[in-house]
């Protein structure tokens, strides 16, 4: 463990302050399901207690879930005269978040100003003192009763507040430290860890009332390799001891070792002091004999007592070698943690900081479990120390990967002691070029680590300079300024050496089983040693492909290439609202697009630009940004070939300085940057994997339409961003401007970033508007016009769409006018006036024939009232005249008479005619 590489998150008083850097530090939160419970007897009768010197605390739960508030004193013993018990709240009781439970009157009361409060948790991030509910042991693990050396003391080895964090021991004792807590619900602990160094053996784990899966695979802590790490733990209810437990080996380990070596004194060179003066100190006598260090991972101590390479197919933790056992392969690379000799593939010199010239002399000197700058010639002097690599063996599924440029890493852990303003350089050539300044640390940096991802398989080299001022000046006055490098680690290295072994696929052959590689986007079972593809939209981590969890699920809006490498965009997105689905599809900005940022200016007033390039989407997830040092190319002659350095990516940003500045015909680019190399997920929230694109930073959207905002996150990791940079691009629908539209910085940040780490842009284009859907146009319909009516289909105002569906044709139909059907009125009610009039001429005549017909039955029977024979038929007589003037004997109207007529025929046939008796008498029918 090691110190923190950024600063304090600001304490439950307000305050915040920039952690110190010492060696091993471990900062805790503890996130508890509620609040946990110590008891402690009372002590002696001495004076009565004051409120300062005890507090309150609630007893166990009872089987009624109740509890007993009760008094504590701070120191058991010191006084008396408590407060006497009290009832409890519910054992289910708790505040919320925001605000803490005043035991003395056991009321929930809102934090004050500056002040926060977890609820139902508790944070530990003061270490000014043990805090209350911990303890620390320490025991001495490689006690041998046959020497005395071996049973030294272990008390003072514990873990030791140190302000803002706790620090563990640096010796060959083991320390604890353990907290025991009681949750009445399930809860989890959080802490953050500094763990750098491998030489020393770190674990976590719980002890509790129930199985907590705490297996030995993961109670080991993996160490650090970007600063900081949190780790997180579910605990179960009922009560929970947890433990860190911290081990450290060094070279002078005391387990047994039957080699020896002699042990002989010499002066550092360059040698600057006199032994002869008075004062001095003399050169101890050589020809003792030690124990031999142990030998780096994958070497083996030899006869000679030399450190030799294990062979190929074993591996070994420094002391013997042991064959890979069946289904496994050697993880090959470079892990140096012991420094009694320079490696082969190491040198070191010292060149002048005056005339850059090199000196011959040592630049680093071994020193067990570290190697540190020498003195040198002068203070402004740079100390050199150079590992040379001949290539790399990276996995058969990442050579497949054209888009993932890792083939290998390197990580070292350093410190940096100084008194002044010191620097060390970092820096990366490849086959044999110029170095290329990669990073640069400033001051005294305690112990950390730091990573750097090899994108090119060739032969590179890895540089470590170290200068103690920039200034020159007679004498040497900060030789005690030193850096120190205590391990480097160099992955995938071809004919490296091996520390472990890792599972491989399987392959069926007349001598067995061998090991193969499984195809790009296939992951290999451990059980069965056999390739499975990963599902769909899933990735594969192509450096742990073990077990179908190395298949990582692409993010929001995205979906894997066809090897399973990478998540991409392929310019199309979908998002639905309350009222309609929008469909969008950005291939017209799938192309690189370019921006410069407002100028900035020198201390010395020379005037240069920030100029990014962008990628959106589409091609496959190929980055096509490119940005490029060309500050070497410049100055070479015309007609010889230089060396640029490019960077491609999704996102990138590099230094332009306009050709009035540097004299040349075309500008300078230099300084290139990745913003981002991966595609996080597209969508319209705001935030996604911790990655804010905040909608004040531009100004606000105002069509109705949501941005869709694409996120991104870079593989670089600096001193200030030690997690990375993050890039997000907000596409903004804007129907005036055609594609591929225009970007925007944030106008509070000219640059693009408010803090260095986090960029924003803006693109507002035509192309980034929805495709347009049927919701988009509506329907004009027009007169009709000699026969004709045409409907037209038009877009609605303003367009808020692009692409997608066109409007439908013009649509004609035949039609009739007004005229038309007025006319067609006009000779229908003619007609039906006419037909009317012949009904009713036809039954007004045929009505006549019937009343005469009654007039001449009236007129017989008024006859057989005189005594006239009767008549044998009311039928007109033959000879009779039809047309003889008729007798109306009613007043009917025509209209009834009709009436009448169509309602009293029989069904033979005959008209039924009312009659009236000469009598009066009722009517009858003939």
């Amino acid at each position: 463990m090691a110190e923190p590489g950024h600063s304090l998150h600001p304490s439950a008083r307000g305050r915040g302050r920039t952690e110190p850097r010492t060696l091993r530090l471990l900062r805790l939160l503890l996130w508890a399901g509620t609040a946990f419970q110590v008891t402690q007897g009372a002590g002696p009768e001495l004076h009565s207690c004051k409120e300062s010197e005890y507090h309150y605390e609630y007893t166990a739960c009872d089987s009624t879930g109740s509890r007993w508030r009760v008094a504590v004193p701070h120191t058991p013993g010191l006084c008396t005269s408590l407060p006497d018990p009290v009832k409890g709240t519910e054992c289910s009781f708790s505040c919320k978040a925001g605000e803490f439970l005043d035991m003395k009157d056991q009321s929930c009361k809102p934090c004050a100003e500056g002040r926060y409060s977890l609820g139902t948790g508790i944070r530990f991030d003061e270490w000014d003192e043990l805090p209350h509910g911990f303890a620390s042991l320490s025991t001495n693990m490689e006690i041998e009763d046959s020497t005395l050396e071996s049973t030294e003391n272990c008390t003072s080895s514990k873990w030791v507040p140190l302000g803002d964090y706790i620090a563990s021991n640096t010796d060959e004792c083991t320390a604890t430290l353990m907290y025991a807590v009681n949750l009445k619900q399930s809860g989890t602990v959080n802490f953050e860890y500094y763990y750098p160094d491998s030489s020393i053996i770190f674990e976590f784990f719980v002890q509790n009332d129930q199985c907590q899966p705490n297996a030995d695979d993961s109670r080991w802590m993996k160490t650090t390799e970007k600063g900081w790490e949190f780790h997180s733990v579910e605990l179960n209810r009922g009560n929970n001891v947890l433990y860190w437990r911290t081990t450290a080996f060094s070279v002078w380990s005391k387990v047994s070792k039957p080699v020896l070596t002699q042990l002989m004194y010499k002066w550092a060179q360059p040698k600057i002091c006199g032994e002869d003066l008075e004062g001095a100190v003399k050169l101890p006598a050589s020809g003792m004999k030690m124990s031999c260090p142990p030998c780096n991972p994958g070497f083996f101590k030899s006869n000679s007592s030399t450190c030799e390479p294990c062979p190929y197919g074993s591996y070994s933790n420094g002391s013997d070698c042991s064959h890979c056992p069946a289904g496994t392969e050697p993880a090959v690379g470079f892990e140096y943690k012991w420094w009694n000799t320079l490696p082969t593939n190491m040198e070191t010199t010292v060149l002048s900081g005056i005339n850059f010239e090199y000196k011959g002399m040592t630049g680093w000197e071994v020193a067990g479990d570290h190697i540190y700058s020498a003195v040198g010639a002068s203070d402004n002097d740079f100390m050199i120390l150079t590992l040379v690599v001949p290539g790399f063996r990276p996995p058969q599924s990442v050579m497949a990967d054209t888009e993932n440029k890792e083939v290998a890493r390197i990580t070292f852990v350093f410190e940096t002691i100084c008194s002044v303003n010191c620097e060390l350089y970092f820096m990366v050539g490849v086959n044999s070029r110029t170095n290329s300044p990669v990073e640069t640390w400033k001051g005294s940096k305690g112990k950390q680590s730091y990573t750097y991802i090899i994108e090119e398989n060739a032969t590179m080299s890895f540089t470590w300079a170290f200068q103690r001022t920039t200034f020159h000046e007679t004498g040497r006055k900060y030789t005690s300024d030193v850096a120190k490098i205590y391990s480097i680690n160099v992955t995938n290295v071809m004919d490296g050496v091996a520390s472990y072994c890792r599972p491989c696929a399987l392959e069926a052959s007349d001598m067995g089983s061998s090991c193969t590689s499984c195809p790009a986007g296939y992951y290999i079972d451990r059980d069965s040693g056999t390739c499975h593809s990963c599902p769909p939209n899933t990735i594969l981590k192509a450096h742990q492909p073990y077990g179908a969890q190395a298949c990582m699920p692409c993010g929001p809006g995205t979906r894997s290439n066809k090897i399973h490498s990478l998540c991409y965009s392929d310019c199309t997105f979908s998002v639905s609202s309350p009222t309609r689905t929008f469909e969008y599809n950005f291939s017209a900005l799938e192309k690189t697009i370019s921006l410069a940022g407002g100028p900035s200016f020198t201390s010395k007033g020379l005037k240069y630009f920030h100029h990014f390039t962008l990628s959106l989407c589409g091609n496959q997830g190929k980055k096509m940004s490119v940005c490029t040092d060309n500050v070497t190319d410049l100055r070479i002659p015309e007609g010889e070939s230089g060396f640029s350095k490019p960077i491609t990516a999704y996102v990138c940003q590099a230094v332009i300085i306009p050709p009035e500045v540097t004299g040349y015909k075309a500008g300078v680019s230099s300084q290139p940057v990745s913003l981002a190399d991966r595609l996080i997920g597209v969508t319209t929230d705001m935030t996604l994997d911790g990655i804010t694109s905040p909608a004040e930073l531009f100004h606000p959207e105002s069509l109705g339409i949501p941005d869709v905002i694409f996120f991104y996150r870079s593989n670089d990791v600096t001193q200030s961003c030690s997690s990375g940079r993050s890039t997000t691009i907000r596409v903004r629908c804007s129907p005036l401007k055609p594609a591929p539209g225009s970007l925007s910085l944030p106008s509070k940040c000219s640059d693009g970033t408010c803090d260095g780490c986090n960029f924003h842009f803006l693109w507002e284009s035509v192309a980034a508007c929805p495709l347009c859907s049927t919701a988009d146009y509506h329907a004009i319909v027009s007169s009709c016009v000699a026969g004709i009516q045409k409907t037209t289909y038009v877009w609605r105002e303003p367009k808020l769409c692009s692409g997608g569906i066109s409007l439908p044709e013009q649509r004609v139909t035949i039609c009739k006018t007004i005229d038309f059907w007025l006319k067609v009125g006009i000779s229908a009610g003619t007609c039906t006036a006419i037909l009317l009039t012949v009904l009713t001429c036809y039954f007004w005549k045929k009505n006549q024939k019937l009343e005469y017909k009654y007039s001449k039955l009236v007129m017989n029977a008024t006859l057989k009232d005189c005594d006239l024979p009767a008549a044998d038929s009311c039928a007109i007589m033959e000879g009779e005249d039809v047309e003889d003037d008729l007798i109306f004997t009613s007043k009917k109207s025509l209209f009834g008479k009709i009436k009448s007529f169509t309602s009293k025929r029989t069904p033979d046939g005959f008209d039924s005619v009312p009659l009236k008796t000469s009598s009066g008498g009722p009517d009858m029918d003939l």
